[in-house]
């Protein structure tokens, strides 16, 4: 076994991701006219925005509509697969981050907790569905894993966000150690984390204060990506409940944001092997 403690520069591995979910997660300028429009007016922009969106990224970056159409194979998380599954969890990931972001902000617009988390999971499949239609116009083709993985982690995002028991115990998050020759926080796999983190102060039955504030978790990440010395771990760590201490300072953005991203420097354990 491989023991370790985390220990990524503080701006490779939280800045970054904090970034972008602050551009999701925290409430931004009105544009103008926007209380002029209903919830479904809403609903459709927004989709439009993301379609475009996705789509002028893939066009720059992802080579889309340069062949024909065509599926790929990818091998789950074999040895043999590209990226030794990593890329499964990152879209298991994203697909239940999208779900969790586009539901908080359908409840915003007037919708129905129930409804916002159905519209938002809905919407995060089809973005997700849609990049990866664009997958197959490119050297990638269409993945039926990636497929399988965006509805399952917009299942999970529904769920979670409507059973907010479940919430209060378990996290899905995302560390991530960029590479500034070469950016690309949404292929860059073999500089990420995904984990599971099941926090002591979801259950009711744990009394003790201190003992709230600890969390465990199942994680896993690739190295060697590129050489014959590919290595797949899952390991297990026991850290501090970030969203807990922030939300006890009433720093409540940062408490939403450890949410979904691990902050290094906070967690200890150990490769399973």
């Amino acid at each position: 076994m491989k023991y370790w403690v985390s220990a990524w520069p503080a701006f490779n591995g939280f800045v970054l991701p904090v970034m972008v979910c602050l551009f999701f997660l925290l409430p931004l300028p009105a544009p103008a006219g926007e209380d002029t429009l209903s919830k479904e007016q809403k609903l459709t922009l927004t989709h439009a925005a993301a379609f475009s969106v996705v789509t002028a990224w893939g066009i720059a970056n992802w080579d889309y509509f340069d062949r024909d159409p065509h599926r790929e194979s990818e091998g789950w998380f074999s040895k043999d697969a590209d990226e030794g599954g990593a890329d499964k969890l990152g879209h298991f990931y994203l697909s239940h981050l999208l779900t969790r972001i586009m539901a908080h902000t359908y409840e915003s617009w007037g919708y129905l907790k129930k409804d916002g988390a159905l519209y938002g999971a809905l919407s995060s499949f089809g973005i997700m569905t849609w990049m990866e239609l664009g997958d197959s116009f490119s050297e990638y083709g269409f993945s039926h894993e990636d497929f399988i993985m965006n509805a399952l982690g917009s299942l999970a995002g529904y769920f979670l966000h409507t059973n907010p028991a479940l919430s209060d115990i378990i996290d899905f998050r995302f560390e991530y150690r960029p590479r500034f020759d070469e950016l690309d926080i949404f292929t860059d796999y073999e500089h990420s984390k995904f984990l599971m983190a099941v926090k002591l102060d979801g259950f009711d039955g744990i009394k003790n204060n201190y003992l709230k504030y600890i969390e465990f978790h199942l994680g896993y990440y690739v190295e060697n990506l590129s050489s014959h010395e590919k290595e797949r771990n899952v390991y297990v760590a026991i850290g501090l409940n970030l969203s807990k201490i922030f939300k006890n300072l009433s720093m409540d953005r940062m408490s939403v944001l450890t949410r979904y991203v691990q902050i290094p420097y906070t967690y200890a354990g150990t490769d399973l092997k």
